[in-house]
């Protein structure tokens, strides 16, 4: 499944409804991982690349890698730099997308496609955590 947006903020809250939607009809339980990584990539390539100049567009992908785990593509229109997660200082503003994508992603990377654009992609688990059998205290675990 795919979407292309034009590369402005206001579009990001529709990604991430279109992300949960197209997971939950899939039969994704816990689509929230998958949200968040869309919402930070678009973000990032709304921000930081050529999308985000008029006329701009942003192109996101949704795949199914198994039924615990989607994989979400954002395909923007290139940057000078490489995306990587940076350290924020505390009272900063922004500057954690990328370490949150980190933290949430399983796995992450980028890549240049054709037309010197970048792909940033994330795989998520989808797994609902009360699916899981009882892992103890674990601080992922959603109270009851």
């Amino acid at each position: 499944m795919d979407l292309t947006v034009p590369g402005s903020a206001a579009w990001v809250c529709l990604v991430r409804r279109w992300v949960a939607d197209a997971l939950t009809v899939a039969g994704h339980r816990d689509v929230d991982g998958a949200r968040l990584v869309a919402s930070e990539l678009v973000g990032n390539a709304v921000l930081h690349t050529g999308s985000g100049r008029p006329g701009g567009l942003v192109r996101v992908k949704v795949f199914e890698v198994s039924a615990a785990t989607a994989r979400v593509e954002v395909i923007d229109e290139g940057a000078a730099t490489v995306p990587l997660p940076r350290r924020s200082d505390d009272d900063e503003c922004g500057g954690r997308g990328l370490w949150l994508v980190q933290r949430t992603a399983i796995s992450w990377g980028t890549r240049t496609v054709p037309r010197r654009w970048n792909l940033v992609w994330a795989e998520v688990s989808t797994l609902d955590v009360l699916d899981t059998p009882d892992l103890g205290s674990s601080p992922r675990r959603r109270p009851g």
